[in-house]
């Protein structure tokens, strides 16, 4: 399959899982306060449907910073930072290993030049480029739609993640920690 029609149908995916759940309603369940009673629901399962939703909200567009906050709301800032580090890189991984399976190394196949150039680049430090994106864009789902299309090995992918998150995840912890006690949020 070429890379135009592998690159479709990993749009086409996304659409319709878009689509599917917007239509039966279960994107309201990504809300700020339904993320946070799953958290509080019970200790394991709730953390385990958290790290669920994460990779399931990753692949409809929700942004990782309604789970972080959901967690530090939930747990704290210590303990919902480190939740949130362990769902998003399990997330990030769920992405990577999704989209590669239907799109493979459809962006390293196209003939564009400025493709070429950004993975030329990305070729180069594949580890630092990560880790720099992911400080820059976390868990961004068009990022790690073109990472994982881009052909980069899994062990450099999950290495840049899990380098490249927990300072930016840090310092959203000590932002919504202090958002929630000045706005009495918990």
């Amino acid at each position: 399959m070429s890379a135009g029609k592998r690159l479709l149908l990993v749009v086409l995916f996304l659409l319709a899982l878009f689509a599917l759940f917007e239509v039966t309603g279960l994107r309201q369940h990504f809300s700020l306060e339904a993320l946070k009673s799953v958290i509080q629901m019970h200790p394991v399962s709730g953390l385990l449907l958290f790290v669920l939703m994460f990779a399931l909200g990753n692949l409809i567009q929700i942004p990782g910073w309604v789970f972080l906050a959901a967690a530090v709301l939930a747990l704290g800032r210590l303990w919902g930072g480190i939740a949130t580090y362990v769902a998003a890189c399990l997330s990030c991984t769920f992405t990577y290993f999704t989209i590669r399976y239907m799109g493979g190394s459809a962006l390293r196949e196209l003939d564009n030049k400025l493709a070429k150039r950004l993975l030329a680049g990305l070729d180069k430090r594949p580890v630092l480029s990560i880790s720099a994106l992911r400080m820059l864009f976390q868990t961004v789902p068009a990022l790690n739609y073109a990472l994982a299309l881009s052909g980069v090995r899994f062990r450099d992918y999950l290495l840049g993640t899990l380098l490249g998150l927990p300072i930016p995840l840090a310092l959203y912890c000590i932002f919504f920690d202090y958002l929630g006690a000045a706005l009495h949020i918990s």
